[in-house]
């Protein structure tokens, strides 16, 4: 099967970040076109590929896939030896829901914490706001949830690396970047993820770019 994945930069684009990492656990051999966002022509490269002017999109041989949550059920369908879901119709359920929460939550955390794998660790120079907080400790509750119930057989959300882990990748990039105060478990579960090869292949490409968004 030929896969192109669109995605944008690899520093700042936590939506390609996901779609990459599921990508990957295929191991399945496919094209990477990057587009910066934020210039003056991104927006009309982005709409050759993509019906909503976005990243990232997966084009495959019968048309574009342009949600990264749909990339992934898509590639979990497709390579469904790689079992990017966890096995277990309740396990593969409560993967499904973080997923979504987090592809539909977290919206203060977005905000004040937006993705920058460039920067060097450091907090912000005023406290974090209470809506922040309350999603962060929603997500290491989550973590800390899942790895007591699925994890026991490896050190990601479900033992394995899966889908689940790819969503919360750029979040954890996030809590390092800003050098939030996390749980042990928590703190455990971010390094897992840095140690991930697939995670450290896109971190040090991150590392390459030179574009910056004001």
């Amino acid at each position: 099967m030929s896969l192109i994945l669109i995605i944008g930069n690899k520093n700042y684009s936590s939506w390609s970040m996901r779609a990459a990492l599921v990508l990957e656990l295929t191991e399945e051999p496919y094209a990477e076109v990057r587009i910066p966002l934020y210039q003056q022509a991104s927006r009309a490269r982005l709409l050759s590929h993509s019906p909503t002017g976005k990243v990232p999109v997966l084009l495959t041989e019968e048309g574009p896939i342009w949600d990264s949550l749909a990339i992934a059920e898509y590639l979990a369908e497709t390579y469904g030896e790689c079992h990017l879901w966890p096995r277990g119709e309740y396990a593969r359920a409560v993967a499904r829901s973080v997923c979504a929460e987090m592809h539909s939550g977290f919206a203060a955390l977005r905000s004040h914490l937006p993705m920058d794998l460039r920067r060097r660790p450091k907090p912000l120079a005023l406290p974090l706001p209470a809506t922040v907080q309350e999603d962060i400790g929603r997500i290491c509750a989550l973590w800390a949830d899942c790895r007591q119930r699925f994890g026991a057989d490896g050190a990601f959300l479900f033992g394995h690396a899966g889908i689940a882990d790819a969503f919360y990748a750029p979040v954890a990039a996030r809590l390092r970047g800003y050098a939030v105060a996390l749980p042990e478990p928590a703190t455990a579960y971010v390094e897992t993820l840095y140690q991930w090869p697939a995670f450290q292949r896109w971190y040090q490409a991150a590392l390459q770019e030179t574009e910056t968004i004001e």
